[in-house]
């Protein structure tokens, strides 16, 4: 029979070769950007109560069920979210929101999702408010959330496409902004950040010429504790900081359509009224 020394060096041997560590990046390496316009085989759901966001937060999920109150909806999505460093940071600065991160790329998004596993076996109680999912966000996003669901929608570091010929592949287009504003809540904020000067002006122009969207200004974003992720908190903008390198960043607010306007002047005059 074993002595209580033998069972304790036995417990501790178990506890080192259980010991939790971060999938490494060596491992899940593809080419840095994909063809949005081509077609990839990876379920899409029907709309977004069909999807099972379970899977991504079972105990926020559990825990709901428990104590007989709705699932929580995500809050934040990080579209084109790479190997997950902003997605990790915005659930720590957010524990309280839920964050999606959305990527094209099967590699890169198994990365994610490990990574995500693995933090939160090592910080029990932490990191279950954010998770990665495989899909085209240009074609797909409307099919993850609902009408004035997020209140965070980001684009970082997007493939700037440089050829003319292959502008039509960049995440910030006219008709998908008209999609992000339907997804985003009054008040909601955009956020962009790019290396590259040709697509940080475009981004800000398409923006500019859109109704549903009025700029932020510096001063406001300061007290943003999002906006200061926006280099800091990607494996991207570490390396543009490492290399001395300029960032154009532009950050828009969705604002109040007519009809939205109208139905709140109504309102308020409603409210006046009684």
């Amino acid at each position: 029979m074993a002595t209580k020394r033998e069972r304790d060096e036995e417990g501790a041997a178990q506890e080192a070769e259980e010991v939790v560590k971060l999938p490494r990046k060596q491992f899940f390496r593809m080419r840095a950007h994909s063809n949005p316009l081509n077609d990839a085989c990876f379920p899409v759901p029907l709309n977004p109560d069909s999807y099972d966001w379970a899977s991504h937060f079972p105990e926020l999920y559990a825990a709901a069920a428990a104590e007989g109150r709705p699932p929580p909806l995500v809050d934040f999505a990080d579209v084109g979210c790479g190997f997950g460093g902003l997605t990790v940071r915005l659930a720590e600065a957010y524990p309280d929101k839920l964050v999606l991160g959305m990527e094209i790329r099967d590699k890169v998004t198994e990365y994610v999702r490990e990574r995500v596993v693995a933090l939160r076996k090592q910080h029990p109680g932490k990191y279950r408010n954010c998770s990665a999912a495989r899909t085209n966000a240009m074609k797909f996003i409307t099919n993850y959330f609902k009408k004035g669901q997020l209140s965070k929608l980001f684009f970082l570091f997007a493939d700037p496409h440089f050829k003319t010929s292959k502008h039509r592949r960049r995440i910030i287009q006219r008709t998908l902004l008209a999609e992000y504003a339907y997804l985003l809540k009054p008040g909601g904020l955009l956020y962009t950040i790019t290396d590259v000067e040709d697509l940080g002006n475009w981004q800000r122009d398409r923006l500019e010429a859109h109704p549903m969207f009025e700029r932020v200004s510096d001063e406001e974003l300061e007290g943003d504790a999002a906006a200061q992720l926006l280099l800091e908190g990607t494996e991207e903008g570490q390396k543009v900081a490492r290399n001395s390198g300029k960032t154009w960043r532009h950050v828009y607010r969705r604002i109040l359509g007519p009809s939205e306007q109208a139905a709140a002047a109504t309102q308020q005059q409603q409210a006046g009224g009684s």
